[in-house]
């Protein structure tokens, strides 16, 4: 990939701290679509020039996967644990939920 300067559609700059950690500028995290905690990725093109990107591979959180790896050895070690979920528990979450709309892609609120 070659970058000439004329196909920069954004500049921003930031200062460097003694920590050596920078702020991404707001435009900057606008225009990748960042929100906290998600991961970015830095390329080093020859001459000293940096590509920063939205990392849009999917991170496997360890304690997630530890977590999913012991819940499958208990269920194989015991699988008289394991109970259906009653209709009527469905019912009580459908009629609470009812016309209640999420998108799972939103970020979380506090």
């Amino acid at each position: 990939m070659i970058l000439n300067i004329e196909d920069v559609s954004l500049r921003a700059e930031s200062r460097l701290t003694e920590r050596s950690q920078t702020t991404i500028p707001v435009a900057i995290r606008d225009a990748l679509h960042l929100k906290p905690g998600e991961l970015i990725e830095y390329s080093l093109l020859p001459g000293g020039r940096v590509i920063i990107s939205r990392q849009e591979k999917e991170q496997d959180d360890p304690v997630i996967s530890e977590f999913l790896s012991f819940l499958e050895k208990d269920m194989k070690k015991n699988p008289q644990h394991i109970k259906s979920v009653p209709a009527t528990l469905w019912a009580e979450v459908k009629e609470l939920t009812d016309g209640v709309e999420i998108d799972l892609d939103a970020p979380l609120t506090d």
